[in-house]
């Protein structure tokens, strides 16, 4: 059996280091803007929420409480347009990246298959085929791939790194091309509720699936939204067949969200007060690292949505990385991400009013 070592990637942060001692000897500290975790208080609606239940002796279920349930299906009607969604297209499970990198092996794919995703893309697509012995492939339009021996279309709108939006056509179109062809489509929106140029929209919405989620499956984080990346709250949506087997996969699993985390969650998708308040935090902190990296030489590109500048100054991204690393600024290079990001940094702007605001004089 082949090690994990010969079938993963190289984990890439760890390549981040030593740029990360240099930021850390600013005199006035780093900026770390490499990361997107979140770094604003959790809501005290949800914070209260998870202590009322902490009193969880027995073992939570799979599948969640009904009420969580009754949360999952009312958010998905309002949030994303769906219609007619039942019990039995939802599924909470215990943050979007285990899912993700888990998702190929529980639907039973291998050798002879092939799991496609974004160019430029999260990097655990890649790693939830490497792991299953499966082939990943990327893609600029899926409809271009061959379909055959394809069993899982990854779309990630909006985009991690670039911030790219799919527009509803285009989502209509690939979703078409997808049943015609047999081929599974999950599509990460953990970034839905975070559009600034552009409205995201959901392979979930009527106009896109045409009110039926046969071989569609949508996923959602609590993380960026609710600044819940510590409760690892998600959840995927949409065909009852598909999410049917995984829940019976992942029972056998004990792939379990813990009960207090399943009242937090009902808590966060029931307030749309503190997604507002946190979306504005975050746009105002956009707005001033965007301003300063341009007038300081850089382009941005695409970064409609999402929590991430993609900018460049038009060389490598690992001596863009350096360059702000000197200045105490730590940002990721977009090779991370494909190596169509090989002139590319992300800018995450999760940090604190505080740090942005010291980026932004170290930029002027």
């Amino acid at each position: 059996m082949a090690s994990v070592s010969s079938r993963l990637p190289v984990f890439p942060w760890d390549k981040l280091e030593p740029y990360k001692a240099t930021a850390a000897g600013h005199p006035d500290g780093i900026v770390d803007l490499s990361v997107g975790t979140p770094v604003d208080p959790v809501p005290p609606l949800i914070q209260q929420a998870l202590v009322a239940a902490a009193d969880s002796p027995g073992y939570p279920t799979v599948w969640g409480t009904p009420v969580l349930r009754d949360a999952l299906v009312g958010w998905v009607e309002r949030r994303l347009g769906a219609v007619n969604v039942e019990h039995t297209n939802v599924l909470p499970v215990v943050g979007s990246k285990e899912l993700v990198a888990w998702l190929p092996t529980q639907l039973g794919l291998g050798t002879g298959d092939t799991v496609a995703h974004p160019r430029l893309a999260y990097p655990t697509y890649e790693v939830g085929a490497r792991l299953c012995g499966a082939e990943p492939v990327v893609y600029d339009d899926p409809t271009e791939l061959d379909p055959a021996g394809l069993k899982l279309l990854w779309l990630n709108s909006p985009s991690n790194p670039t911030g790219k939006v799919l527009a509803k056509d285009e989502l209509t179109r690939i979703v078409a091309w997808a049943r015609e062809n047999g081929v599974l489509v999950f599509s990460d929106e953990c970034y839905l509720e975070l559009g600034w140029d552009a409205e995201p929209v959901s392979v979930l919405h009527p106009d896109v699936c045409g009110g039926t989620y046969e071989g569609v499956v949508a996923v959602h984080s609590l993380s960026k939204r609710s600044n819940l990346a510590g409760y690892r709250a998600a959840f995927i949506a949409g065909d009852a067949d598909v999410l049917g087997e995984l829940l019976r996969i992942r029972k056998h699993g004990g792939m379990m969200t813990p009960a207090p985390v399943q009242a937090a969650t009902v808590a966060a998708l029931g307030d749309d007060a503190h997604v507002f308040e946190q979306r504005a935090r975050y746009a105002a902190r956009r707005t001033a690292l965007r301003s300063a990296l341009e007038a300081h030489g850089f382009r941005i590109e695409h970064s409609e949505a999402s929590l991430y500048l993609w900018a460049t100054r038009d060389e490598p991204c690992w001596e863009t990385v350096g360059y702000l690393a000197d200045l105490g600024i730590l940002v990721a290079p977009g090779d991370f991400y494909g190596e169509a990001g090989e002139r590319f940094v992300r800018v995450a702007f999760t940090a604190t009013d505080e740090r942005v605001e010291a980026a932004v004089k170290r930029l002027g």
